[in-house]
């Protein structure tokens, strides 16, 4: 018995009788709720009228989920494209047979495509500002979303580590497993509320907020980055590849960190001051 390895079996939810509320989506909700009340600081310490957070809410919302998951199909398992189509948008699975799933397979990467170009029909029908104006400011509360999310793949047993191949770690039970792995999970959680308080000192205490797209490069580099280096101890989610290859998290973690890069070091460009 590995008395030094921490023996993980939770429940997956909280158990109505006649509904269950799962763990990971509760953690999806603490995230947008907490994001919302973020922004609404945001939109108070700049003078941006209360009533334009319920779409910003909206946009987020829709943004991440469909991104998400379109970025899971595309990135991940792109065979349900011709396998099972319907279960691409719908929280069902049709092949080989009927049955109520969820919402499996939610990508990062695809969220994070998803809240960009959320972001930019949110700025062009409600904000009326430049999309870098929102995108410096919504990436505070998606790094600390991020840490939720981790949270509900840690309790689901899902994105795991490899094997520590020592006496440390975590025995994901869920999984039959009797060994510990890494919990790349808690790993990524903890970087991710770093990500968050580095932008958060430098939104409220420099003025590199005033500097287009810095914040938003900012983070950028810095979450992309985390995601690179972690994946090296979690298990790979597509296996066609080389074992000493790059994964496909690293290889589409790349592009952000250069995009990230840019924004941080391109010419000054002040955010234009303006009341709403």
């Amino acid at each position: 018995m590995l008395f030094s390895a921490i023996v993980w079996d939770p429940s997956k939810g909280i158990d109505l009788g006649f509904f269950m509320i799962r763990y990971y989506s509760l953690m999806y909700l603490v995230a947008f709720v907490l994001g919302w009340y973020i922004m609404k600081k945001f939109y108070k310490n700049e003078n941006i009228a209360e009533e334009k957070l319920d779409p910003l809410f909206i946009y987020a919302v829709l943004g991440t989920l469909i991104g998400a998951r379109l970025g899971h199909v595309l990135f991940y398992q792109t065979e349900l494209l011709w396998e099972d189509p319907l279960s691409v948008i719908l929280p069902f699975q049709f092949s080989p047979k009927f049955e109520f799933t969820g919402f499996r397979g939610l990508a990062s990467h695809g969220a994070a495509i998803g809240i960009i170009i959320a972001m930019y029909l949110y700025s062009k029908k409600h904000l009326k500002k430049n999309t870098l104006f929102i995108l410096d400011r919504i990436v505070i509360p998606v790094a600390i979303g991020g840490v939720f999310i981790r949270l509900g793949n840690f309790i689901n047993s899902e994105i795991i580590g490899k094997p520590t191949h020592s006496d440390y770690g975590v025995i994901f039970t869920q999984l039959g497993e009797t060994f510990p792995r890494h919990p790349a999970q808690l790993y990524e959680a903890g970087c991710y509320i770093i990500v968050f308080i580095i932008l958060w000192f430098t939104y409220w205490k420099t003025d590199k907020k005033d500097k287009t797209g810095f914040l938003f490069g900012l983070f950028l580099v810095l979450l992309w980055s985390v995601r690179f280096f972690i994946e090296f101890v979690k298990e790979a989610q597509v296996e066609n590849r080389a074992a000493w290859s790059l994964n496909t998290g690293q290889w589409l973690s790349i592009p952000f960190i250069l995009l990230g890069l840019y924004f941080i070091f391109r010419p000054n460009h002040r955010t234009t001051a303006s009341k709403n």
